[in-house]
């Protein structure tokens, strides 16, 4: 049975109803393409030290980021990820994924993609990714499946010392002025290879920062961050030739060329002294890259947050910056605790109990999607809990507007040991824990004994 079909078991039909953000399915049934563009070395530890890492140890400290591989090894780095970048993520895996019925992928990005934004005094990154990420969505086009660009990895850092962002460090810089105009820039280069590029024609969303910090209190501007992200994206539209309702015609020369354009554009609510400055900054990245000219697509693409309920402590929430289409994401992982007890009836009373869509939707934070979750436990999960437990989540999360999966694989190695049973979702299909077709679960009365009256 389908999941959309006894969703209404949980909230009310309005909520039901299929997404209107253009280029996203009416239900996402997504992956996460995790380690391929920022490397995370638990998810593949074998290849790790094969490329120079290092393993089991404080990655603040030793060889266990990007950031460390880059700058321990400076001559090699670049070849040494090619090969990563081309082994992790290809034809193969793009087939495996439409076997599968998987219509969405979020693709984590570091901001050292856009290549002119890192400092190389300072700043210690691989090269030559933004190719790959054009070679790796051309593929995903041919196959009929969209794509999030999730900036995962913010310059300055947003998260301490954690591998997703890059560089494992305490010395997080991002909720500084000159950072968040930085992440602004990176906004702007992607929003028009997005509407520009042909390669880009099946990116649809982009999102703004991936898990910031949790306390609000910690991330000083963030709300005025989220205003800017959003007039950037709708800005650069705008110039781009996409229609942005209520701001007015697209000035002459309507050639791509910011600088050329901007001084024909009045200042505004969208046109703020950052996001023109942010402009004039993007236009020497855009001619480098060549990339020049008005859109290819009318639509706008969808701007898109981690929710309000993401952080405590009065948090801004992320719809005050709505500008046209826009989704919310949440990450919900039982493992890290915090959640529910650890034990099987805990975790499916809790699951089959959630409220998190609701909640959203009632702060204005909808459509929400579950941009990452998975099937790891605190407890020793037996095989037949794996299927109840897939099934619950997938039934919860599709409440909202879909879920994207964390990952898409794991390393299959000694060092890996039992990883991927519970972390990869190709993995996950042959123990069949989750199901071939996406929008089915095994079990549609999974949830019917803990379900609270």
């Amino acid at each position: 049975m389908r999941v959309s079909a006894i969703s209404s078991l949980f909230i009310p039909l309005s909520l039901l109803l299929p997404t209107t953000l253009a280029g996203l399915p009416s239900k996402i049934y997504g992956v996460n393409l995790g380690s391929w563009l920022v490397l995370e070395s638990w998810m593949l530890p074998q290849e790790w030290l094969n490329m120079g890492g290092q393993i089991n140890c404080d990655c603040s400290t030793c060889i266990g980021s990007e950031f460390a591989l880059a700058q321990a090894h400076p001559k090699t780095v670049d070849a040494t990820f090619a090969q990563h970048w081309s082994s992790w993520f290809n034809q193969d895996d793009v087939d495996g994924l439409v076997a599968a019925g998987i219509n969405t992928v979020r693709i984590p990005l570091g901001y050292w993609i856009v290549e002119p934004l890192v400092n190389r005094q300072t700043e210690f990154y691989p090269r030559g990714g933004l190719a790959q990420l054009r070679r790796g969505l051309k593929q995903l086009q041919n196959a009929g499946i969209v794509a999030i660009l999730d900036h995962h990895a913010l310059p300055g850092v947003q998260t301490a010392n954690q591998m997703f962002t890059g560089r494992c460090t305490s010395d997080v810089e991002f909720y500084t002025p000159y950072n968040y105009h930085r992440a602004l820039i990176w906004t702007s280069v992607m929003t028009t290879l997005a509407h520009v590029d042909p390669a880009f024609a099946n990116a649809v969303a982009i999102e703004a920062v991936n898990e910031p910090i949790m306390d609000a209190a910690s991330t000083p501007n963030y709300g005025d961050f989220q205003k800017d992200f959003v007039r950037v994206v709708r800005a650069t539209e705008f110039l781009l030739g996409v229609p942005t309702p209520g701001f007015g015609a697209i000035p002459a020369p309507a050639d791509g060329n910011f600088t050329a354009m901007l001084p024909n554009v009045k200042p505004s609510a969208l046109f703020t002294a950052e996001v023109r400055s942010v402009l004039e900054d993007t236009v020497p990245i855009l001619l480098g890259l060549g990339i020049l000219g008005l859109s290819r697509r009318k639509d706008q693409l969808t701007t898109n947050f981690m929710d309000i309920n993401w952080q405590f402590d009065n948090p801004p929430n992320p719809s005050d910056a709505q500008i046209g289409p826009q989704g919310y994401d949440n990450h919900l992982y039982y493992s890290f605790g915090g959640v529910a007890d650890a034990n099987p009836d805990a975790y499916l009373t809790s699951i089959c109990n959630l409220n998190r869509v609701q909640a959203d939707a009632a702060l204005g934070n909808s459509p929400l999607w579950f941009g990452e979750w998975g099937l790891p436990t605190q407890f020793n999960a037996t095989d037949d809990f794996l299927f109840k437990w897939a099934d619950a989540q997938k039934l919860a999360y599709s409440q909202g507007a879909g879920w994207i999966f964390w990952n898409f694989k794991i390393e299959i190695s000694d060092l890996a040991g039992s990883l991927a049973r519970q972390w990869s979702y190709e993995e996950g299909l042959r123990l069949g824990f989750l199901t071939k077709d996406p929008s089915q679960v095994h079990d549609e009365n999974v949830c019917a004994p803990y379900i609270a009256t």
